[in-house]
This record gives structure tokens, C-alpha cells and sequence, in this order.
């Protein structure tokens, strides 16, 4: 992690119109991204041992999905690290991509990481509020967001923002836990989220609050048909494919052609 000073700048890809300055975030989305900031040196670890590797694989299914229509441009929101959007770079490699988050640590991670696997000439990372993207309409071939949507202070103006930054016929996609179907296996799955991942995750990263977020914001969120948020959005074709039984969804809206 040495190789990450913090006056590392953001640039954005040339060709990527930005429009604006991201928009100053709220109290509240402040204090989500020192939280995640404050993970950072652990965050993909702990990711990958709290869901057994999983996490992986969902995002490469995500990843396959969107190299299926062949983006030119692609943006990932609330990037974190960078997962989903360097996996999708190793999918699509004629595409030029862009992620975003308000925590500025996890993108310098990202940057970290894009820089090794040698993608830096077609990926960027750049502070950006999903409430207000700084790009003009009609930007990106593709919008991603994996695992950050539920942490979102106003998902409909979010998802609105989607919209309007695709280029007609492009394609949402959203990863997120949910809930299993089945009874028993909810259960269970609600038991280790609420009582061991917030003590494991405490355990190695060192703080058992933002776990114990976590938590609260899937059990939220799960209540949340996100189908229909993506109808009354504008979105086209909305539709839910679960992963893993359940435990996790990719949620996909098109944009209209016309």
C-alpha cells in the first residue's frame, strides 16, 4: 500500500465528457465514506473471506453480462476498489472505463490495483457523487454498481442519473444482496449476517460498527423491490437474476432506443 501517496490525482480518460465538479456530498454520504475509507486496507480481504470467495464470482457474472453487448464506454458507481469495474475491464477489452465513489482512499486502492494489472491506459477513478454524475447525457454504453447501491441516500435520483448518462439502448446493472427464497435457508443466511459476520468482520478489520451496517442496510434494502424502482425510473425490460440462491442479485434496466 506504500505505493499509493495521497496527492495521486484523479484524471478521467480523455474522450469521457465531464460536465461538472461532483457535487459536495451530504452528512450523512460523508460519513458512509469515511466509514468505507476507513476499511479500505482490508476491505477486498475481508470481502473475499465473509462470502467465501463468492464475491468474486458474482462480480465476473456481472462482468460477462455486461461484455455481452459489447460497451465501448463503461460506468461503475460507488467503485469501491474497483472490483467489478477492473473485472469487467478484463471482460471488454476494447472499452474505455470510468468508476466513481466518495471515498477517496478506496479509489486510490483502485488506481493501486488498476496500475498493477496494467489497465491504467483504459481505466480511470475520479470522486463522484451517484446522486449527481458529472457527466453529459448519453456518456456510457453500460452503468454498473455492485454492493453500494443500498448505501445510497436517494436511490431514485441515483438511478434517474443512470439513466440519463447512458446512451439510448444502454444497460443498467446492479449487484446487491437479497434475500433467499426458502425459509430455512433465509434464516440461516439472516443469522450469520446478523450475529457472526458482525464479529468476524470486526475480528480482522478492526470494526465491528461497520458490520454491523452492513447488516442493517441488506435487511433495508431487501424489502426493496428494486425491479420496480428501475420501471418507474424509465428503465426498460427490468428484471432480477438471482445468484447463489438468492444471497445476491444482478438487477438490469435498458434504457429506451428512442
Amino acid at each position: 500500500m506504500n505505493a499509493l501517496p495521497n496527492e495521486m490525482p484523479f484524471p478521467t480518460l480523455s474522450g469521457l465528457p465531464v460536465t461538472r465538479a461532483p457535487l459536495e456530498t451530504s452528512r450523512e454520504a460523508a460519513l458512509v465514506g469515511a466509514m468505507f475509507d476507513g476499511l479500505a486496507p482490508r476491505y477486498d480481504a475481508v470481502n473475499r473471506l465473509l462470502s467465501l470467495r463468492r464475491d468474486q464470482q458474482w462480480r465476473s457474472h456481472t462482468a460477462r453480462l455486461v461484455a455481452a453487448s459489447r460497451p465501448r464506454r463503461v460506468l461503475d458507481v460507488a467503485t469501491g476498489t474497483g472490483d467489478l469495474l477492473l473485472a469487467i475491464a478484463r471482460a471488454t477489452p476494447a472499452a474505455v472505463l470510468e468508476g466513481i465513489d466518495i471515498a477517496p482512499i478506496m479509489l486510490r486502492l483502485g488506481q493501486w490495483k488498476a496500475r498493477r494489472r496494467g489497465l491504467s491506459a483504459r481505466v480511470a477513478f475520479r470522486p463522484g457523487d451517484a446522486t449527481e454524475l458529472p457527466y453529459e447525457s448519453g456518456s456510457f454504453d453500460v452503468a454498473t454498481i455492485a454492493f453500494g447501491f443500498r448505501n445510497v441516500e436517494n436511490r431514485s435520483q441515483a438511478l434517474q442519473e443512470m439513466l440519463r448518462v447512458l446512451t439510448p439502448g444502454g444497460r443498467a446493472l446492479i449487484l446487491e444482496f437479497s434475500l433467499p427464497a426458502t425459509r430455512v435457508l433465509r434464516t440461516l443466511y439472516l443469522l450469520y449476517f446478523r450475529h457472526v459476520l458482525p464479529v468476524l468482520g470486526g475480528l480482522i478489520a478492526g470494526d465491528v460498527a461497520a458490520y454491523r451496517y452492513l447488516n442493517r442496510t441488506v435487511e433495508l434494502f431487501a424489502r426493496t423491490d428494486l425491479v420496480a424502482m428501475l420501471q418507474t425510473a424509465g428503465f426498460t425490460a427490468a428484471k432480477r437474476i438471482p445468484l447463489t440462491f438468492g444471497v445476491a442479485s444482478i438487477y438490469i434496466g435498458r434504457k429506451a432506443s428512442h
